[in-house]
């Protein structure tokens, strides 16, 4: 059985749905003084997001022995600046309008530590852009989702109607909701939590 240190439930339904038994066990960290530590070493996004879904998983790890557990995170980088879930519907039309008519990327890691060590670890990446959308269009959105954005970086739910935001999307569906789900199906099929 996996573990997943996560509370997010888009998360749990994606391994569910694949037919992964697995428990929740949401890791408790503090995210922000990770970041800021990071960002004060120059550390690349990629490395921040990897650093962070590490960490995840080596904390909860302690709690599961001989348990493989899941640690994930998102980080969204436009023109070098990192973007944070939002902590309110203002914060979210702040990021909307920040990322109106913009390119950025979303950057998904995912890492799976047994005993307190990683044992595996990928970070999937998609490019996107958001379309130059109206002041109106944003303020229906932001009416629709309300306190529901502030669950993602970015502010959008591609599962839900988050294309509508969009004029260019490349990269995998699953990391951009999320978790790089195909590479841990393929990584649990080694671990034979998954019939090959």
């Amino acid at each position: 059985m996996l573990v997943l240190a996560s509370s997010s439930t888009i998360r749990a339904a994606l391994l569910e749905r694949a037919g992964v038994p697995l428990t929740v066990d949401p890791a408790r960290v503090d995210e922000a003084a990770v970041k800021a530590a990071l960002l004060a070493e120059a550390a690349p996004a990629r490395d921040i997001a990897d650093a962070l879904a590490a960490l995840k998983a080596q904390k909860v790890s302690g709690r599961h022995p001989g348990a493989l557990v899941l640690g994930a995170d998102q980080v969204l980088v436009a023109d070098g600046r990192l973007f944070d879930k939002p902590q309110d519907q203002d914060d979210a039309r702040d990021q909307l309008q920040a990322l109106r008519g913009r390119r950025h990327q979303l950057l998904s890691a995912a890492v799976i530590a047994c005993d307190g060590a990683p044992v595996w670890r990928h970070v999937g990446t998609a490019d996107m852009e958001m379309r130059d959308f109206s002041d109106a269009f944003l303020e229906d959105y932001i009416l629709r989702h309300g306190d529901g954005l502030t669950a993602t970086v970015g502010c959008y739910k591609l599962e839900e109607d988050g294309p509508q935001l969009f004029s260019r999307i490349a990269g995998d569906y699953f990391s951009i909701l999320g978790l790089p789900l195909l590479q841990v199906l393929s990584f649990l099929r080694t671990r034979g939590l998954l019939g090959e």
